[in-house]
């Protein structure tokens, strides 16, 4: 028996048993019992739930109120248990059970003209749901704890509401069992018993530059301009056996990154005039705090050694103060300042390039602290959007895809909050900035799944974020966003309506362009003609391909001017790929004239080979197209440019360009994984070019390119000779 097997057979004995105690209890009928079940796995909650359903209710609608012949009641049935799924938009559980038991009243039996007759046992109510909670805006989640603590009068009470005349039992994960034992302790301590289950935990849901930087210290603004491809090489069109099948484009993309709404005096950490290892009236352990928040903190303090005395022990004093405004029962609105400084704390370390996992939580944690303590705070708008802006960066943290999606999803629902506090014409730029966070967050959703809906989404989050974040307030960011619109448009276009989305995002291109000067910006300038150049070449294929294509290189080369190998070599590399791949198509569409399919087809190697040649001092896992891909086309037009039939070279140059293009398919052969469908094309490849070697330069031509190639590859290669 394996480890897992053991793992398993344990927790299933042990489920088993509590299972065994949680039905006994609900089976016993005894009233007021407040019945905790804690579950992280939700496929074995819901085994447990339906079966203590099955075992112990039966049908109520379709029995017990179907009118029978003579329009009563057909059967006195009435269910011991019932199931109810928490209401997630308005999360209290007492007003769901007596809604329940307003539409379902107790039958009355045993009725006669002698007897009233008696009322059934209120059933007992199991909630389940709970766990859609997580997914839920903070003040939605707060709302739940505050339900929970207002029903703590029922069980003070003896004279109280019906429902509490039987058994109630939540069902729990462990995050949601924690904030109910710590943020409504009277709720818990009312308890009656807690049914502990086994099991992995299961993501909430439903079925990957930064969004603009903390910049200046003012917003988590998704508008600084940055380098990133909006096209893999999965992006390509299929090609026919005459052009570069595995070719690769690379545009870069403003993936723009959140900035905070407010400005940088809000987000000051305030001085905290409280003594720290030297205080022996300092506590060591936080009975206010979050055990969670707490634990995080500390993490961070063990991971920053090599800081200052100072740095390091910050975060220590500020939990510190908010353990003492506790204590001494401060107002709210003092303790949720005090959790917004803590945020703001790790917020700046954050700004400073230390976006660590633990200080993205701690800010989350503390400014959601602060939203529960103080939601009439100023301040509110801009703490809603930096949390925003944390789970959005929160997403880009190693971790499962389903994860990242509800980070963004948690993002977007705070922006939306966040705008719902703002008015657009009392205060546009700030409107206008959290709508351009909203359309990069939207845009970064698409990625996850329905791209169609979610970039139409971020397309109409930026338009309204250009409409009040003018050329004349702000001409770089308002030029920015066009940029975010741009690529929007572009993506949209590789889902739908092509030709009318590609035109639309050269429009916003275009537009942004004329706002940055390449002598000031010559790196967004180059960036936003190399985006330009891109959507034209994929224009191409839809119409005008011969006036599309010279569009594409023209900016391309204009690109170039300020994309150096110097100032910017993976963007100058990038470039370069790109501008290889359109003079390839320019070279296809010119059949009957070879004498420019010549010249375009040179043109393509010297692109390709700068690009290789770039690369080559880059980190590949750096760059933002297939170098593979790139050797491999590299490859085709060295072997096109000789093998054309209405090309004449000699034999030197026959064998030069043909070593050339053996060279470049076994460099990519050698980083591919075998038996995928790229290395058997890449194999044919070199196969196809061996005999080349053969039929034109001879046996002495065969020999010098199997001398090219790798031992392990001869067994396999000699055969199909």
């Amino acid at each position: 028996m394996s480890v897992n097997e053991t793992i398993h057979t344990e927790n299933f004995a042990w489920n088993r048993q509590v299972y065994q105690r949680l039905k006994l209890a609900l089976s016993l009928g005894l009233r007021r019992q407040i019945l905790l079940a804690v579950c992280d796995d939700l496929h074995l909650r819901n085994q447990i739930a339906a079966r203590l359903h099955s075992t112990l209710a039966y049908p109520v609608g379709q029995v017990l109120y179907q009118p029978g012949d003579g329009g009563g009641i057909s059967t006195p049935a009435y269910p011991r248990l019932v199931t109810l799924r928490l209401n997630v938009n308005d999360p209290n559980p007492m007003v769901q059970i007596n809604q329940w038991l307003a539409n379902y009243p107790p039958p009355i039996v045993g009725a006669s003209s002698e007897n009233p007759g008696r009322s059934l046992p209120i059933p007992a109510f199991q909630i389940v749901g709970v766990e859609l909670l997580t997914k839920q805006p903070v003040a939605v989640q707060r709302l739940f704890l505050h339900y929970l603590r207002l029903s703590e009068q029922y069980f003070s009470n003896q004279e109280s509401s019906q429902f509490l005349e039987t058994s109630l039992l939540f069902w729990l994960p462990r995050p949601w069992f924690y904030a109910i034992q710590q943020s409504a302790t009277k709720f818990w301590h009312y308890r009656t018993g807690v049914f502990v289950f086994a099991g992995e935990p299961t993501p909430t849901v439903d079925n990957r530059g930064y969004p603009e930087h903390f910049a200046n210290g003012h917003s988590l603004d998704l508008g600084n301009l940055q380098d990133e491809s909006i096209l893999n090489e999965s992006g390509s069109p299929s090609l026919n056996s005459n052009s570069l099948e595995d070719f690769s484009l690379s545009t870069e993309e403003h993936t723009s990154q959140p900035e905070p709404v407010h400005n940088a005096t809000n987000s000051e950490v305030l001085p905290v005039n409280v003594p720290h290892e030297n205080n022996h009236n300092q506590p060591t352990s936080f009975s206010h705090i979050s055990h969670e928040l707490a634990e995080l903190v500390k993490a961070t303090i063990s991971n920053n050694i090599n800081q200052n005395g100072d740095e390091q022990w910050q975060p220590q004093q500020l939990l510190w103060v908010i353990e003492q405004l506790h204590e001494k029962q401060a107002t709210p609105a003092e303790i949720g300042a005090a959790y917004q400084n803590l945020g703001n704390l790790y917020r700046l370390r954050i700004e400073q390039g230390q976006s660590t996992i633990e200080n993205l939580m701690v800010a989350i944690l503390a400014y959601q602290e602060a939203v529960t303590y103080d939601d009439n705070s100023p301040k509110l708008p801009d703490i809603l959007n930096d949390l925003g802006t944390l789970y959005w960066m929160l997403h880009r943290t190693p971790g499962t895809s389903e994860e990242g999606q509800v980070c963004i999803q948690q993002g977007i629902e705070f922006y939306h909050l966040a705008l719902k506090l703002i008015s657009s014409t009392v205060q546009p730029d700030t409107y206008a900035r959290v709508q351009n966070n909203l359309g990069t967050a939207y845009g970064d959703l698409a990625r996850f799944g329905q791209p169609v809906e979610n970039w139409q989404k971020a397309i109409a989050a930026y338009q309204k974020a250009i409409k009040y974040r003018t050329a004349s307030t702000d001409p770089l960011k308002y030029a920015a966003c066009q940029n975010n619109l741009g690529t929007a448009y572009w993506h949209l276009g590789q889902n739908i309506e092509p030709v009318e989305n590609l035109k639309q995002a050269i429009a916003a291109y275009n537009d942004a362009l004329t706002y940055y000067q390449p002598e000031d910006e010559p790196l967004k300038y180059g960036m936003i003609q190399n985006n330009i150049g891109t959507a034209y070449w994929n224009l191409a294929q839809y119409e005008q391909p011969l006036e599309n294509l010279q569009l594409a290189i023209g900016v391309y080369q204009e690109a170039l001017k300020y994309r150096t190998p110097e100032n910017a070599p993976h963007a100058c590399a990038a470039t370069q790929n790109n501008l290889g791949t359109a003079y390839w198509h320019l070279a296809n569409l010119l059949p009957n004239n070879p004498e420019e399919r010549h010249k375009y087809l040179q043109l393509c190697i010297h692109a390709y080979t700068e690009a290789v040649t770039i690369a080559k001092i880059l980190s590949p896992s750096s760059l933002n197209f297939d170098l593979l891909v790139t050797h491999n086309n590299l490859g085709l037009a060295h072997y096109q440019l000789v093998t054309d039939s209405a090309i004449t070279v000699d034999r030197n140059t026959l064998s030069q360009h043909l070593e050339s293009a053996l060279d470049n398919h076994v460099f990519a052969l050698n980083g591919m994984a075998e038996k995928t469908e790229i290395y058997q094309t890449t194999f044919n490849y070199i196969v196809k070019v061996i005999r080349t070697f053969h039929n034109s330069l001879g046996v002495q031509g065969q020999n010098l390119a199997l001398s090219k190639i790798p031992g392990k590859l001869m067994p396999e290669i000699l055969p199909k000779l």
